[in-house]
């Protein structure tokens, strides 16, 4: 098909692309290109709203859950809340329940809208499906799920797994503090606990000021010589000074909260060099009188050998005995019973 000019008939594309200006002899039918392009635009229109229509559609006859946390921590003793928030449902009444899965086993904690178990009178659902455990315990640290089931609706189940993980307060830590040592010796002190959790971490005071982790980052415990274990509760000192005289005590603390021991006096003493002397007297003096007890208890016999006393035990008892006839005393005992004859 031709214009009625001299050139070949041409789209809308091709005229935008040509260097050619446009004439009077433009093709007729570019109108009408127009119009095919609107049409198939509308068709795209009316493709994305029947989707979008059955999207709605489904979302609108199915349920659909969510929560606001699927990892939750709580402390002992304290309230928390399960979330289970139902998004979209159109079944009323719909069947609601929680189980609760230690070590992979799954139980109902409310069925048929009751509570059940160790949940019992401490727990009740907020509506429309959230659980509240009013007085969490170190037991009830396990994985919890959501289930809902609704018999109207296209998708008739939907479900949410929450884990839950309860915090436990310290107990009051075991501390452990020596009363006296001399200056210059090795001292440790020890510091546990084994109720908390998570596992609780150690810090030491000395006349309630906190001893740092490093020594040098603190000026009053610059020329210390000790190592703490936040881990363990243990503080080490590799030789006590006098300045190391102090109250000591321990706190254990964790997400859940702290106890500390009560206060121990630890004293630093200097040994003088008349109670070196006394002491090395006294330790030759202890020595002498073990080596001489020793000599006279072997002189006595004590010592004595159990075989040597066995053999002669044995040699005073042959000779107590009768004589034994040797082959000897047999042929002379005949010659002379011979000779009487």
């Amino acid at each position: 098909m031709h214009c009625k000019g001299t050139w070949p008939c041409r789209t809308a594309d091709t005229l935008a692309s040509s260097p050619q200006p446009q004439t009077a002899a433009t093709c007729a039918y570019y109108p009408r290109n127009k119009a095919i392009i609107s049409s198939k635009m509308a068709m795209r229109r009316l493709v994305s709203a029947v989707i979008l229509f059955s999207v709605h559609l489904i979302t609108t006859f199915a349920v659909i859950l969510r929560t606001t946390s699927s990892s939750l921590w709580a402390n002992e003793y304290e309230s928390t809340e399960l979330s289970c928030l139902i998004e979209s449902i159109s079944t009323n009444n719909p069947r609601i329940e929680w189980k609760k899965i230690t070590n992979g086993k799954p139980s109902y904690i409310y069925f048929e809208k009751h509570i059940s178990r160790d949940l019992e009178n401490r727990a009740y659902l907020k509506e429309p499906a959230t659980l509240v455990i009013t007085n969490v315990t170190r037991s009830d640290t396990a994985q919890y799920r959501c289930e809902v089931t609704a018999h109207m609706d296209q998708r008739t189940f939907d479900e949410v797994l929450i884990d839950l993980v309860v915090r436990v307060r310290p107990v009051g830590p075991r501390c452990g503090v020596p009363r006296a040592v001399p200056v210059g010796r090795p001292v440790d002190l020890r510091c546990s606990e084994g109720e908390g959790f998570p596992k609780s971490r150690y810090h030491w005071f000395r006349n309630q000021e906190e001893i740092p982790l490093d020594p040098r980052s603190s000026p009053r415990f610059l020329n210390s010589s000790y190592t703490l274990n936040r881990e363990t509760g243990k503080l080490s000192f590799r030789e006590v000074r006098k300045e190391d005289s102090a109250e000591y005590h321990c706190v254990a603390r964790n997400e859940a909260g702290h106890a500390e021991c009560a206060a121990q006096t630890m004293e630093v003493y200097e040994v003088s060099l008349v109670g070196k002397v006394l002491g090395a007297l006294l330790l030759v003096g202890a020595l002498l009188v073990v080596t001489l007890g020793f000599c006279y208890a072997y002189k006595g016999g004590y010592f004595v050998q159990r075989s040597e006393a066995r053999d002669n035990y044995k040699a005073s008892e042959s000779k107590d005995a009768v004589d034994c006839i040797t082959p000897e005393d047999e042929g002379g005992f005949r010659h002379k019973s011979s000779f009487i004859i």
